[in-house]
């Protein structure tokens, strides 16, 4: 555990290095080496942790976990290896990462969770080790993972994402980068989400989300995530080209495959919309497409001409407009 030791009680002032208070006569005084683990955490003789971790009162490092500098583990937090975290992370109260997967056939293997470096794991927020299928979830950079969302066994989440309140992934979810889950959704299990991609509040997908591409409701395409875009210096150039390819996937009545052609011999120049074309043949669930929905009396109907879910694998479906 490097040269950490236990610390004397200490007070909060905001942050996880704390002062002592002196009961007994009343005054705080100064100390110019906060301690930085608490003497009511429990650490395992297993665990590895930088010089510079703070670890705050009642927390539990289980097993052979390994913490880089700067991590900042606060009250109440459990950690269960085997499980590795890079530079300056921040884990919050009740958070508990590299527990036992939620699946039936786990029987105790040796997986583990991978995070890198600058994530934030709010107030219980759980995220599950790995099965013997993949052994390791993982976890990239700069990730903000809010109050109450949950992290599925075996997936891979890429960097700079946002997981807002209670934002859920089923088991080997891939995530790529950027990408926005609202509070309250919904990935089922498997489920491919390309870059920029958002799903909105309250809602769910059962199937792949392609890169750029906002949905809502459940399995429904509403539009680009536009902003998201350009905030990510994509070129103007590239982002009219990504509308246009929206346009064809999911506005114009084309078969698929026939769609996917047309933009690799128009916009295979341009590197956006090929993100978009290789993720949708490598999807193995199929995607979503738009839908639109009406108020007929108490009840919203969704007015389609037929079933829209795409699906790469049987190219002979179209995209229909509702």
């Amino acid at each position: 555990m490097g040269n950490l030791a236990k610390s004397a009680p200490y007070c909060t002032d905001g942050r996880l290095c704390l002062i002592p208070i002196h009961d007994a006569i009343g005054v705080i005084m100064a100390n110019p080496q906060p301690p930085r683990i608490h003497s009511t955490a429990i650490i395992s003789p297993e665990a590895e942790l930088a010089d510079d971790v703070q670890i705050g009162p009642y927390v539990v490092i289980a097993g052979a976990v390994r913490l880089g500098p700067g991590c900042i583990i606060r009250p109440h937090a459990t950690l269960c290896g085997p499980l590795t975290m890079g530079r300056a992370n921040q884990v919050f109260s009740g958070a508990v990462l590299g527990e036992r997967p939620q699946h039936c056939k786990y029987q105790g293997e040796p997986t583990s969770v991978a995070i890198g470096d600058d994530n934030t794991f709010r107030e219980n927020v759980t995220v599950h080790r790995g099965t013997t299928e993949s052994q390791t979830t993982r976890i990239g950079n700069k990730n903000y993972f809010m109050a109450g969302s949950h992290v599925g066994h075996d997936c891979q989440i890429g960097n700079r994402c946002i997981f807002a309140n209670a934002a859920l992934t089923g088991g080997h979810c891939r995530i790529g980068d950027s990408v926005l889950l609202s509070g309250n959704c919904g990935v089922h299990q498997f489920t491919r989400i390309g870059r920029l991609a958002v799903l909105g509040a309250v809602s769910v997908s059962t199937k792949d989300i392609p890169p750029f591409i906002i949905q809502e409701r459940i399995n429904t395409v509403v539009g680009l995530n536009l902003v998201g875009m350009r905030r990510s210096q994509i070129p103007r150039g590239a982002i009219e080209a990504v509308r246009e390819a929206y346009d064809i996937i999911f506005r114009q009545r084309q078969i698929l495959s026939v769609a996917l052609a047309l933009l690799e011999k128009e916009f295979g120049h341009v590197p956006p919309v090929m993100e978009m074309v290789t993720f949708i043949r490598q999807s193995q669930r199929g995607i979503n497409s738009t839908h639109h929905f009406h108020d007929s009396g108490n009840q919203v109907v969704a007015a389609q001409d037929r079933e829209e879910r795409l699906r790469p694998r049987h190219l002979e479906l179209s995209v229909l407009e509702p």
